[in-house]
C-alpha cells in the first residue's frame, strides 16, 4: 500500500509539472448510449504519438462514459466531478494519473453531450 500511494504522488508530481505544455494534438471519441444519448469529446496531448497509445484511447473513451452518465455542464465541473467507475478519486485524478503514466500533458478540449428529447 505505502508504494502504491508513492507512485500514485509521484504520477501527480509529474503530471502537475506538465501542466504548461502546450497540447496540440489528439483525438476526438465517439460515444453512443443505445442510440439515445450521444457524446463527443476532444482530448489533447502533446504528440500524435501519445494520442495513438491505447491508454491514451481509453481515457478518452472513459472520459466519454463519464459525460454520458452524468452531464456535466462545462469541462471544469467534468474534472471535479467523481470519477464513476472509481469514486475514491475525480476525473481530474484520473487524468493526471494517465498524465504520469504517458509523461505527456493531456487536457480536455472541450464535449458535447446530445440526449434525444433534450
Amino acid at each position: 500500500d505505502k508504494a502504491k500511494k508513492w507512485l500514485k504522488k509521484k504520477g501527480l508530481d509529474r503530471a502537475n509539472s506538465k501542466s504548461d505544455r502546450e497540447v496540440k494534438a489528439g483525438l476526438v471519441d465517439v460515444y453512443s448510449h443505445g442510440g439515445k444519448v450521444g457524446v463527443l469529446v476532444e482530448l489533447l496531448c502533446e504528440t500524435d504519438f501519445v494520442a495513438h497509445t491505447s491508454d491514451f484511447k481509453n481515457l478518452a473513451h472513459e472520459l466519454s462514459l463519464q459525460i454520458a452518465s452524468m452531464n456535466p455542464s462545462s469541462v471544469e465541473e467534468l474534472l471535479a466531478q467523481e470519477y464513476i467507475r472509481d469514486n475514491s478519486q475525480t476525473v481530474d485524478q484520473l487524468i493526471k494519473g494517465v498524465i504520469g503514466k504517458l509523461g505527456e500533458n493531456i487536457q480536455v478540449g472541450k464535449f458535447e453531450r446530445i440526449a434525444l428529447g433534450e
